[in-house]
């Protein structure tokens, strides 16, 4: 049994500390919203007052951050300066490529084992441990977190060095919110021409258009009984974190050097989703703006 300090009960993290909890650890969480920590100790975990709680005296640090901004203050201002040298850290944010790197060398420069572990599959996938790991970092770092994220999550890729992690989870989400639009436009004007959503997804979903957006996910109701559509678009993942990633996709293309345009123009469309009160419907919400304009 480890000791772990997780920082940050929200969406996702707080299904994935209470995963850790189950496995027999001992978690210490903390959470800016009592509400968050009160859960965690509901579930059998305990409840930090404050993120040197999370810090002290443990094994493990897990951060689940919502911005590069705060990963870069609260491994800055406490972790870096108060965690014991073996602390293993790891952060399972998703921000920016050049923030993580940033972490990254400042804590190997102070002897610190720390891994990006950014993760794709949803609160769904946090709740069921089946999260997929997009993990950055040395070779040795990534084995020492290998057993942990193996309790929160079913697929755990080492992507390379430290903030590859990051890499690997922005290109990711950007074909994701690319394709979910490609869907929503082409589902939509199906509707227009007469064609039924059953049918249209009969013939796609096993042709050369079939993608994850379209044959798990699909944002029209009916053919997918499992995809937010048939829930009124509860959110697995938000459309505000789809545009976040959708914008770090852009700022990682810019400081690439690499054209983004498909992205760029899909980064627009879900601003003014967000604009049109879609920040907190599922990102797949997105169909019913693109349905209904003219």
């Amino acid at each position: 049994m480890a000791k772990i300090g997780f920082i940050g009960l929200g969406n996702m993290g707080l299904p994935m500390a209470k995963n850790l909890v189950v496995a027999g650890h001992e978690v210490t969480g903390f959470d800016l919203i009592e509400e968050c920590i009160s859960s965690l100790v509901g579930a059998g975990g305990r409840g930090g007052e404050r993120i040197e709680d999370c810090v002290l005296d443990v094994n493990v640090i897990i951060t689940m951050l919502p911005e590069g901004k705060h990963v870069d203050a609260v491994y800055g201002s406490g972790i870096l300066d108060s965690a014991a040298k073996d602390t293993l850290l790891i952060d399972c944010s998703t921000i920016d490529v050049d923030t993580a790197r940033s972490v990254g060398r400042k804590a190997k420069n102070l002897g610190y084992n720390m891994v990006d572990a950014p993760v794709s599959g949803g609160t769904g996938g946090a709740e069921a441990g089946t999260l997929t790991f997009m993990v950055g970092g040395e070779e040795n770092s990534f084995n020492l977190a290998k057993p942990y994220l193996n309790i929160m999550g079913k697929n755990i890729v080492h992507a390379g060095g430290m903030g590859n992690g990051q890499a690997a989870k922005i290109c990711n989400n950007m074909i994701l919110g690319i394709s979910m639009i490609a869907v929503s436009e082409s589902f939509a004007m199906a509707e227009k021409l007469g064609l039924s959503a059953q049918n249209l997804f009969d013939i796609t979903s096993s042709s050369s258009s079939q993608c994850w957006a379209m044959t798990s996910y699909l944002p029209v109701p009916g053919p997918v009984p499992a995809s937010p559509a048939n829930n009124d678009y509860q959110p697995g993942f938000t459309g505000a974190m789809m545009a976040k990633d959708m914008k770090l996709a852009r700022d990682a293309a810019r400081s690439s050097g690499q054209k983004t345009e498909l992205a760029d123009s899909a980064l627009q469309m879900y601003e003014r989703f967000l604009a049109e009160g879609g920040s907190s419907k599922d990102f797949s919400a997105i169909y019913k703006m693109i349905n209904n304009s003219s």
